[in-house]
């Protein structure tokens, strides 16, 4: 089973941008989709957007779509969210995960995730 471990959360004013990132652990990082998800206070898990084992398609929840980016970069076993244009809403734990195919498609069941980044958009 694959470690997933986020990074870059924090604070940051409406308006702002972050970068999170997203290192696993293990040789086959490269042939699995892998997804973006978060949880905002009293609310369930969230999709939020994909990238498949090579890059070459990305799929983005409505919600964040044109100020959202899912990069990664399979030399470094890294996966990244570019995050622009961020608005209170935004404020959640975002996940990191594991597609259990290399193309991610709505409903893929995940089959590891990392512990979460904080995220918090004030105004």
């Amino acid at each position: 089973q694959v470690q997933l471990v986020e990074s870059g959360g924090g604070l940051v004013q409406a308006g702002g941008s972050l970068r999170l990132s997203c290192v696993a652990s293990g040789r086959t990082f490269i042939t699995y989709a892998m997804a973006w998800f978060r949880q905002a206070p009293g609310e369930g898990r969230k999709f939020v957007a994909a990238i498949s084992w090579n890059g070459g398609t990305t799929d983005y929840a409505d919600s964040v779509k044109g100020r959202f980016t899912v990069s990664r970069d399979n030399a470094k076993n890294t996966v990244f969210l570019q995050m622009n244009s961020l608005k209170t809403d935004d404020t959640a734990v975002y996940y990191c995960a594991r597609g259990s195919s290399s193309y991610y498609s709505p409903g893929l069941s995940m089959d590891s995730w990392g512990k979460g980044t904080l995220v918090t958009v004030s105004s």
